[in-house]
């Protein structure tokens, strides 16, 4: 039968989500969880590749399972192997060709940012942080030259492996609560280190580095060289996929109310 399920993790123990032949991974951990609550080896494929450092609040993957189990089962079953900063938040029995990646409809991530004098200590790993002040106004206006369907070949990484660099930003939203602002970017897919590669050109106009405008000239060069340096990976949270409604997958989980 074939098995939906959601996780969350804290991604800074981890080399990213994909497997690698000397382990470290969150799909490491996850697959031998997996595997030993089964009885037998279970591989999986998720919605969206996290890189290192990087954490998952709804990270959605499916795999096909020779046993039959009740949903809670799967989840408290498997949570038992599972290592403290990973656990599966729901399980569900979807048709047996859905795919966690090539049916999603669109992807989300945020990134937490801390804006103060000192660096973080308790929310060390869990937040980025920059120390000079932050133009709100003038971010969102760098922002808004960014959304829509562009060739992001600006802020794509040497290693990445799409196809194509041409994504739909759908929406990008900043606010701040306190000391901590959050940014968070909708679209039809990431390109590899996208997303922190945007957060450096917008902290660079935030900053007062760069005007607003230059944003805009960076995404037309279509060159990394032109960009700004790919931000940290501290405070980047993949929320998750979204799916067609008649899937009744969740999109969001109780791990993401915590961020401001």
């Amino acid at each position: 039968m074939r098995v939906a399920l959601g996780l969350s993790y804290r991604g800074e123990a981890y080399k990213g989500w994909q497997s690698q032949p000397g382990g470290g991974t969150v799909q490491d951990v996850l697959e031998a969880a997996l595997s030993e609550f089964a009885a037998h080896p279970i591989r999986t494929i998720c919605a969206g590749r996290t890189d290192t450092g990087v954490h998952g609040l709804n990270q959605v993957v499916h795999f096909d399972a020779e046993v039959e189990r009740e949903p809670f089962s799967w989840i408290r079953g498997t949570n038992r192997y599972l290592p403290r900063d990973v656990a599966i938040q729901w399980c569900a029995f979807p048709a047996a060709d859905f795919h966690a990646r090539n049916h999603a409809r669109g992807r989300r991530y945020a990134y937490l940012l801390r804006e103060s004098v000192v660096r973080p200590a308790i929310e060390s790993g869990a937040c980025g942080w920059v120390f000079r002040p932050l133009d709100g106004e003038a971010m969102r206006e760098a922002a808004a030259l960014l959304v829509g369907e562009h060739d992001f070949s600006s802020f794509r990484s040497a290693e990445c492996q799409a196809a194509s660099p041409v994504k739909q930003l759908r929406a990008i939203h900043i606010s701040k609560r306190g000391a901590y602002w959050r940014f968070e970017f909708d679209a039809s897919a990431f390109l590899h280190h996208m997303v922190r590669n945007l957060m450096g050109c917008l902290i660079a106009v935030g900053s007062g580095n760069r005007a607003p405008g230059w944003v805009g000239e960076v995404l037309a060069a279509r060159s990394r060289q032109v960009a700004a340096p790919t931000f940290a990976p501290d405070g980047l949270y993949f929320i998750g996929p979204y799916y067609d409604a008649h899937l009744n997958l969740p999109e969001q989980v109780d791990a993401l109310d915590w961020l401001p």
